[in-house]
């Protein structure tokens, strides 16, 4: 498979990735975070945050990959 390609495929999985996971962590907070205090939404907040990010590195990383020679 080319860069070309697996750009394209990493783009588009990565949006589903983003609105997936989105939408997971905005129903679990709303469900067991929302009206709790700042105690408990801060670090839900935080970590709900940056939680996306290491799929969304492997995702970056596969589609960096060099071509094949």
């Amino acid at each position: 498979m080319t860069i070309r390609t697996r750009k394209l495929f990493g783009t588009f999985i990565l949006l589903l990735w983003l609105i997936v996971y989105a939408l997971l962590a905005m129903a679990a907070g709303g469900q067991f975070v929302v009206g709790r205090g700042i105690f408990f939404e801060l670090p839900y907040y935080v970590f709900a945050g940056a939680a996306w990010l290491p799929v969304a590195m492997v995702i970056i990383r596969w589609m960096s990959k060099p071509d094949p020679v």
